[in-house]
């Protein structure tokens, strides 16, 4: 979520972030620390910020660095030691664990749903109808080699586009604030749209569906917060609070009804004061996670690797998928809302 969403930050020295890996947790050697240092994102309210607002983190505190708009910064930047934990698209913790970064996905955190989904808009009276119009013509997505392409590859394939053909839709980096603009402005035919920017240009007008996430996959959680493999060795006892009090934070905001969840983290992001507008909340609709407490389930990886495997990312059989995550330190139980 620091400067743009463009791709996957190079990893400069894997022998760096190993050595970053086997540190000592939060730099100061001590076991079961009761601070994690983390990156935010602004006029929004994370899992763990809303966690930490209802009490269910304790006495662990939440240390905020800076903002990110990059899933593949963030999880680097936990991996590096420069924060604790770190969230992304489950394609980029498998792409960087594929790099041997010392990393292990620990919570779901966000995902699609009915409310919470990215749909590929076209302009109303766009001639794009089908997939197969979708050749020579150019898509804008928030960056390269993440969840939006990578949905995209997946509408193409299921509807019989060969991997030749669906190289010729040209994939274009928009940032999310410009992408219905440049809809509208015929400077792309298809626009990435999610949360408020889809609900805005919808209410705009104009604008026409091809597909979205949702309807593609149904319900499922698409990203998950990792730490260091070295820093939940050290403090287990931090991790399961951490973890456990995010899943009961996710299963809250599932169950309460819409507006008392706004309403909180409204509250949240006045108080903190970081010069931010918390006008996007009242948009917010659901944090899209699948599973009841924020658990990761293996196939919300594997898909990811298998596609990274066709891409040429990384090597078919390269990573380990049970190897990547771990529900062990998530003791929260509450039940599956609707």
């Amino acid at each position: 979520m620091t400067t743009s969403r463009r791709t996957f930050l190079v990893l400069s020295g894997l022998s760096a972030l190993a050595a970053a890996g086997c540190g000592t947790a939060s730099g100061s050697g001590t076991r079961n620390t009761t601070t994690l240092r983390y990156q935010g994102s602004a006029g929004a309210v994370t899992p763990p910020e809303l966690a930490a607002s209802l009490g269910y983190l304790g006495d662990l505190k939440l240390d905020w660095v800076g903002n990110t708009i990059s899933g593949p910064q963030d999880i680097q930047s936990a991996a590096s030691g420069q924060t604790d934990f770190g969230g992304a698209f489950n394609g980029a913790v498998v792409k960087l664990a594929a790099r041997k970064a010392p990393i292990k996905a620990v919570i779901s955190y966000y995902g699609s749903d009915k409310y919470a989904y990215s749909g590929y808009y076209v302009a109303e009276k766009s001639a794009i109808r089908t997939p197969r119009d979708l050749i020579g013509k150019k898509v804008g997505m928030n960056t390269l080699g993440a969840h939006a392409e990578a949905m995209l590859d997946i509408y193409l394939k299921k509807n019989g586009l060969s991997r030749a053909e669906a190289e010729q839709v040209e994939r274009i980096v928009v940032p999310p604030v410009n992408t219905e603009q440049s809809l509208r402005q015929r400077q792309i035919d298809v626009a990435v749209l999610g949360g408020i920017l889809r609900d805005k240009a919808l209410e705009t007008g104009g604008v026409r569906k091809l597909f979205s996430d949702y309807e593609l996959r149904g319900a499922f959680s698409a990203g998950t917060y990792v730490l260091t493999e070295r820093f939940i060795e050290q403090n287990p006892e931090t991790v399961r609070t951490f973890v456990t009090g995010v899943g009961k934070a996710l299963d809250w905001s599932r169950t309460t009804p819409r507006d008392e969840v706004v309403a909180r983290m409204t509250e949240i992001v006045a108080k903190r004061k970081r010069n931010e507008s918390a006008d996007a909340l009242k948009h917010w609709q659901s944090y899209g996670v699948s599973e009841p407490g924020g658990r990761i389930a293996e196939k919300e990886l594997a898909v990811w690797a298998d596609w990274l495997a066709e891409r040429g990312d990384i090597k078919s059989g390269q990573v380990r998928v049970p190897d990547l995550y771990t529900n062990e330190f998530n003791k929260a139980r509450a039940k599956r809302g609707s």
